[in-house]
């Protein structure tokens, strides 16, 4: 007889009474730091959002959706005075649209290889599966808020620059591994992803307008470019803590970057594991087609209050797509800036 399959889910389902307990803890940070929110720089970015400007970087400020009310400004005040990092932790951080999805899934897969078997033989369904990357590795932009933070398993993720990250993430030496992509297929994802979180009884938001506050640095995290800056001159001082990896070169040669990644947060592939096809199995689970057919399965089994579709993650995941939606012009400055900025980083993107 063979053995039962079982569903597991690596998070715990958020009731009534966390979810209740969580936007409080929201509100009481909101009125903790307001003071200082107050007295930022201010401006206004895509969707009408009211930026505050946080040690370099544009963020979001209080309760503004449903969605990013989790990653304001207020959050990352209340994580730099009590996140208290471990050794042991392993950090994803990426600027939003660089690959974080595949980054979240590609770091899990490798580190739960053994709990779950990557094959279809095993009786254990891999989460992967049927449930988000996001939901497998948590932002510490939202645990912030949880009474009973899930990051308690070690491996999580954050939008957060490197400057303005806790400081005892940096402190304790756990490994942080950052992603970054072309600025051009970021721009894009970018104004995709937004478009898709208005309202559909409104005007999508014009490319050219969008285009104006992205090279101005004004979106949730931004500038793009000093974000990705300060983790490359991070991983050149601390190459034994902090691993720079590149979009376009895991789409590229995804064997060994997936080998790669794998070495740096400790669980590196042994010699056997790789005659049996363990890597390719990890490439094959955290595939988009693979991801998106689970988060559209996501979506038909989960009637939870989540504020959106986990669908809204993927478009198309590939690299270069944005010369069919940019100018000339908006390429040349674009091009112009990253040139300007990654100046001696050693940063270039492959198309292919």
């Amino acid at each position: 007889m063979s053995s039962p399959i079982v569903f597991y889910s690596p998070v715990a389902i958020v009731t009534k009474d966390e979810e209740k307990a969580r936007k409080e803890k929201m509100s009481i940070f909101i009125e903790k730091y307001k003071d200082r929110v107050l007295a930022l720089p201010k401006d206004e970015s895509w969707m009408m959002i009211d930026l505050r400007n946080y040690q370099g970087f544009w963020y979001s400020h209080g309760v503004w959706n449903n969605l990013n009310a989790n990653f304001s400004v207020e959050a990352i005040m209340a994580l730099q005075d009590d996140f208290q990092a471990q050794p042991t932790d392993v950090f994803l951080a990426s600027h939003a649209k660089s690959g974080t999805t595949w980054l979240k899934a590609l770091a899990f897969a490798i580190m739960n290889r053994t709990k779950f078997k990557l094959g279809n033989c095993s009786s254990l369904v891999h989460p992967l599966r049927n449930i988000s990357p996001h939901d497998c590795v948590p932002f510490i932009e939202t645990e912030s808020f949880l009474n009973n933070p899930s990051y308690a398993n070690g491996l999580m993720a954050t939008h957060i620059s490197y400057t303005s990250l806790p400081e005892s993430i940096i402190s304790s030496g756990c490994p942080i591994v950052y992603i970054c992509r072309n600025p051009k297929d970021v721009f894009v994802s970018s104004w995709h992803f937004m478009n898709k979180l208005k309202d559909n009884s409104s005007d999508p938001m014009e490319l050219e307008n969008v285009f104006d506050l992205f090279i101005k640095g004004n979106a949730p995290n931004g500038p793009l470019w000093d974000h990705v800056v300060g983790y490359r001159k991070a991983s050149l001082e601390r190459p034994d803590k902090v691993l720079f990896l590149k979009y376009e070169e895991i789409q590229k040669d995804a064997n060994n970057e997936v080998k790669k990644l794998a070495e740096f947060i400790g669980y590196p592939f042994t010699k056997e594991e790789e005659a049996a096809g363990e890597i390719e199995e990890v490439i094959k689970l955290c595939s988009f087609e693979k991801l998106r057919e689970a988060s559209k399965a996501n979506k038909d089994g989960d009637e939870t209050s989540n504020a959106i579709s986990d669908e809204i993650y993927f478009r198309k995941g590939k690299v270069g797509d944005s010369v069919n939606y940019l100018t000339t012009e908006m390429i040349q400055i674009l091009d112009k800036i990253t040139k300007k900025k990654y100046d001696g980083l050693d940063i270039s993107f492959v198309l292919k």
